[in-house]
């Protein structure tokens, strides 16, 4: 019990010096996003011409651009739907085959028995 809670500590400690080190060595970096890059290269390539197809559908309900917080909660919550979905069906896996490892070997007990 000791070794496990040991471990999963310094699995926590890891984790946020992974997180925590790369602010601290790269101070002055911008982080962006993909979609900020791409608009970049996008005026770069047709200059000041571009207009975008389609407007984002949340920002033209509320009549503005979305607060970072939010686009972050919807993409956690997205995130977290998909997670669910696929741990679901994995467990569905895992509780399939062992069912199945049960019958065989209740199968092959009543077998030998008779």
């Amino acid at each position: 019990m000791a070794k496990t809670k040991n471990k999963v500590i310094i699995l926590l400690v890891l984790a946020a010096l992974i997180a925590l080190v790369p602010l601290f060595a790269l101070k002055g970096a911008e982080f962006g996003g993909s979609d900020d890059a791409g608009s970049q290269v996008i005026s770069e390539i047709t200059g000041t011409d571009y207009q975008p197809w389609f407007t984002p559908v949340m920002e033209t309900w509320i009549g503005g651009e979305l607060p970072g917080e939010i686009e972050s909660l919807l993409f956690c919550v997205q995130t977290g739907i998909g997670v669910g979905i696929l741990f679901f069906f994995l467990g569905r896996f895992v509780e399939r085959t062992k069912n199945e490892n049960e019958k065989k070997k209740k199968g092959i007990g009543q077998s030998a028995s008779v």
